[in-house]
């Protein structure tokens, strides 16, 4: 059985990555694409071998042969595609960031709900072998309890035209790049946190934070991060750490978060007999494809297959924690979050459908 897309848009990360990745799998076809101009749409089925071109997005949501929608468009477009996706009777898997606010987190939350559809936010490294095996060294305490998360991710984007250096259409270090650290978080605590401080660096001509730094306060574990998107590589992937800090051990991920192409990465694991850095073990992941991953993922969910999901209170977590980031950095002080008003989180990988 085969999930059909349809694709709304031909972003770089639609024609260049997704896309390619349906044309891997067994579960899945990119059925049809719309564009806002007929000829673009064309074009890109033509040269990807999709078999319906639209000339409009909402073609894509009446067709009633489309079973799912990718959301790839600008980060200002995602609540209301999505929206109007459900109210098609389509399931989404939308790019992230899902949504800039935490009101219209609630209003995903509350159209998906009416229509019984599924959505996710596209959050790629999720579906990378290496979170699984990091979920089964959390959940078996083979080190002990974690107490600490550390993370960087940084790349340079200096372009004016890129929506990352524009505010309002959700550019900018944390809602760019600060996300997959704390949706990585969300995974290793399974929680949200008590409450959040953050500094924040502003780039003066675009107006969007490049450099954010953030502690998040678990109550008795903390998580720090540094999200830049004017500093370190100018190469094909952004610059990432990842660490875990347990009571009797630590794990370090070479490559834990977006890979723009496949390649091999490792997790590094130190027990209580590890010496400064140098790890007892090493485990290998070889080369995969997070986008097939996720897609076949997705496919294989909506057709009622036992796979991993991930709930969009996550993305309602992280959205409350960035605008918490955004609210200590103008405040000089700690923003409390989600729990203290008594709307606990269990957040991370979902139970198996």
């Amino acid at each position: 059985m085969q999930t059909r897309w349809g694709i709304l848009g031909g972003a770089n990360i639609a024609v260049e990555r997704v896309i390619p990745a349906m044309a891997e799998l067994a579960s899945a076809q990119a059925y049809a694409i719309g564009s806002r101009e007929q000829s673009k749409a064309e074009d890109v089925a033509r040269r990807l071998g999709i078999p319906v071109a639209y000339g409009s997005y909402d073609d894509v949501l009446r067709d009633p042969a489309v079973d799912a929608v990718y959301i790839p468009l600008p980060n200002d477009l995602h609540v209301e595609w999505t929206i109007r996706a459900l109210e098609a009777g389509k399931h989404v898997l939308c790019e992230k960031p899902l949504c800039l606010t935490s009101d219209d987190a609630r209003v995903i939350l509350d159209a998906q709900h009416r229509s019984g559809k599924v959505v996710e936010e596209g959050l790629a490294y999720r579906n990378h072998p290496q979170w699984e095996r990091i979920r089964q060294i959390v959940e078996s305490e083979a080190l002990g309890r974690p107490l600490a998360v550390q993370g960087t991710i940084a790349k340079r984007f200096l372009d004016p035209a890129d929506i990352r250096n524009k505010p309002a259409l959700g550019g900018g270090a944390a809602y760019d790049l600060g996300i997959y650290i704390i949706s990585a978080c969300s995974l290793v605590f399974r929680d949200a946190p008590l409450r959040v401080i953050a500094a924040i660096d502003k780039d003066p001509e675009f107006g969007i934070d490049r450099l954010t730094t953030a502690l998040l306060d678990y109550g008795q574990a903390h998580a720090t991060f540094t999200a830049a998107s004017q500093a370190g590589t100018a190469a094909w992937a952004t610059h990432q750490q990842f660490s875990i800090l347990f009571s009797h051990g630590w794990l370090r991920a070479t490559f834990p978060y977006a890979q723009a192409k496949p390649v091999e990465s490792w997790l590094e694991l130190g027990d209580e007999s590890s010496v400064g850095a140098n790890p007892t073990t090493r485990e290998l992941f070889p080369p995969v494809n997070q986008y097939a991953l996720q897609v076949d993922r997705f496919s294989r969910l909506i057709q009622g297959e036992p796979v991993r999901s991930w709930s969009l209170e996550d993305t309602l977590l992280s959205i409350t924690v960035i605008e918490g980031l955004f609210r200590s950095a103008r405040e000089g002080s700690w923003v409390q979050t989600g729990r203290i008003s008594g709307n606990s989180h269990r957040t991370g990988w979902c139970d198996m459908s």
